[in-house]
């Protein structure tokens, strides 16, 4: 993803967490915190920051397993925590993809 683009389609969204377009939709509607702008033809554009929100709401739904009752307390007592617990979880895994890449270069060599 590219940190020159300013907007995002929900197509472009909805292909970064391999979801329904429609997922995208009904969690814009269960989660206050997601809100992208709209054009005036109502055409979705979402912001680097309504990417972020929908990260952490994807990390607690889809990653964690949690119900969006459950999803939403967490993120009425704790959003910064979410955020950060979210963002440490894809730090984690990108750390996992190099160390997994790493050891098939080394499996190559033997």
């Amino acid at each position: 993803m590219s940190d020159l683009k300013k907007y995002y389609s929900i197509s472009e969204v909805a292909k970064i967490f391999d979801v329904n377009e429609s997922l995208l939709r009904y969690w814009e509607k269960e989660f206050v915190n997601i809100n992208p702008g709209k054009t005036k033809s109502g055409v979705r554009q979402y912001t680097q920051a309504d990417i972020d929100e929908i990260r952490t709401v994807h990390n607690l739904l889809k990653v964690r397993g949690m119900k969006i009752a459950t999803a939403k307390e967490v993120l009425a007592k704790n959003k910064r925590g979410a955020s950060n617990t979210t963002l440490i979880l894809d730090e984690l895994q990108s750390l996992k993809a190099e160390l997994v890449a790493l050891r098939n270069e080394l499996n190559d060599l033997v």
